[in-house]
């Protein structure tokens, strides 16, 4: 009854060759100082947020009406 044939598969095309990258190794220490000169840049302020004693001002809390 149902003794159909299964359809042919095709093989898979072999996947293209990989990219070939070659970083210089001037290229690797000018981007490792780029990356410190502007980590140092910012320097530690931009992470602190507060000071030493918290937050300083009440936080502004109300109610809210939901959907309006």
């Amino acid at each position: 009854m149902c003794g159909g044939k299964k359809p042919k598969v095709q093989p898979l095309p072999p996947p293209p060759p990989e990219p070939v990258t070659q970083v210089d190794a001037d290229v690797q220490g000018v981007r490792g100082r780029e990356k410190k000169r502007q980590r140092a840049a910012a320097g530690r302020s931009s992470t602190i947020l507060t000071g030493g004693q918290g937050l300083e001002s009440q936080a502004a809390t109300g109610k809210t009406i939901l959907g309006g």
